[in-house]
């Protein structure tokens, strides 16, 4: 997210003359994953586990870069099944290593197989990964009634997403601070921030009821 408030404000218009998401309107790869995907309600495990694992990946990076190598590591990490990726050992981890089409990180591999791991332990716990951080979903009441600027300056992270990075950690998680626990939510649709006005608003709204 931009330091400073865009110069149009909160909303863009794409070329398809839609108002969106200021970050959301171009170029086309993000106007899609704006509209398609980004805060609609999922409860597929493997689609969880994936997100929370690249959004560790993005740590430093933008979430163009990641998004346009999304295939690439979905390839790499066999489809983000954590089954498959608990078993992944050492050579698999040199594998990825030279794999240029993803991020070659040693700490992000390694705590992407750790975290597969922890996955199935919680899968194992709870039934599903969609139990357990369905749990997490904020309170409706203790959002904010109107997404401004300053509002979202403050939303990087939240009590909900703390606590939920504190017990990821404590599970034995890595790679999971509270605000990278807080854009997973995002994403994830555990919360709607798509500002007012937005195309996708409403439609995300729906799902969520």
């Amino acid at each position: 997210m931009p330091t400073e408030i865009p110069a149009n404000g909160l909303l863009s218009t794409a070329p398809d003359g839609q108002p969106r998401c200021f970050w959301g309107a171009e170029p086309d790869d993000y106007r899609a994953y704006h509209d398609d995907e980004w805060g609609h309600p999922v409860t597929d495990d493997f689609r969880l586990f994936e997100k929370i694992c690249l959004e560790g990946f993005q740590s430093g990076l933008s979430w163009l870069t990641i998004l346009r190598k999304r295939e690439n590591f979905r390839a790499a990490f066999v489809g983000f099944d954590f089954e498959k990726v608990a078993r992944f050992g050492a050579r698999d981890v040199e594998r990825l290593l030279g794999d240029a089409g993803i991020v070659r990180h040693r700490g992000k591999i390694e705590s992407t197989i750790n975290n597969a791991a922890r996955a199935r332990e919680l899968r194992d716990e709870f039934g599903s990964l969609a139990t357990y951080f369905w749990n997490w979903e904020p309170d409706p009441q203790s959002r904010p009634k109107k997404l401004t600027w300053s509002v979202l300056r403050e939303l990087s992270q939240t009590p909900e997403s703390k606590a939920l990075s504190k017990d990821l950690k404590k599970r034995g998680w890595s790679f999971v601070g509270p605000t990278t626990a807080y854009a997973f939510m995002q994403a994830m649709g555990l919360v709607n921030d798509h500002v007012e006005g937005c195309v996708a608003r409403a439609i995300v709204e729906e799902k969520q009821r």
